[in-house]
């Protein structure tokens, strides 16, 4: 680093809280893509709290961005308060189209999820809707965009969604940023990146 510049800010990937629409149910392929149509446009299930750590991290970023799906918002509005955060298109889930496979196969959501995600990831199975490559283009460019702001010395902050979070995680680490911290998967989940 020259001296004089700033040191790097760090970037930090949260997952969404849980969302308002229950997953004990049992699905059709037909029945999921309607299920995942709804859960797009879900927010959160109320009483939720998110967790101190992820406050923390709240607190400490200049800069916040959320996608804008309704879920990424509201979690963003509760972790950041009436803060500026920045909506994103790009920052939107990768898509679930489950494979065709005949109405008698009854699944939870969690387990289409499981299905279509492998689908989508090895077959190509998109469905018309974004393919793999077109999310791997998606992802390179939001990673090149948070590296920009916490290369110019500011705390990132995003809140979107659990696969494409990683997605973009990997491509922040092929771009020589080191995960210091990873909570999983799970709702009001985290991974925040440093600098090496």
């Amino acid at each position: 680093m020259a001296t004089g510049a700033k040191e790097a800010g760090s970037i930090v990937l949260a997952r969404h809280g849980e969302p308002a629409l229950s997953r004990k149910v049992r699905l059709s392929a037909a029945d999921y893509i309607v299920w995942w149509a709804t859960y797009e446009e879900t927010g959160l299930a109320p009483g939720q709290s998110p967790p101190a750590t992820l406050v923390a991290e709240a607190e400490r970023a200049v800069v916040l961005y959320s996608s804008t799906r309704r879920r990424a918002i509201e979690t963003a509005r509760i972790i950041a308060g009436d803060r500026d955060i920045e909506q994103h298109p790009d920052l939107i889930e990768a898509p679930l189209p489950p494979p065709h496979w005949p109405g008698w196969i009854r699944l939870r959501p969690r387990s289409w999820g499981v299905i279509a995600r492998f689908w989508w990831w090895w077959f190509n199975h998109h469905d018309g809707h974004e393919t793999r490559a077109e999310a791997q283009v998606r992802a390179n460019e939001m990673a090149d965009r948070l590296t920009e702001r916490a290369e110019a010395g500011d705390n990132v902050l995003v809140v979107a969604h659990g696969f494409f979070n990683t997605m973009v995680r990997l491509a922040l680490q092929r771009r020589g940023w080191k995960v210091s911290e990873n909570q999983g998967w799970k709702y009001w989940s985290f991974a925040r990146l440093d600098r090496g």
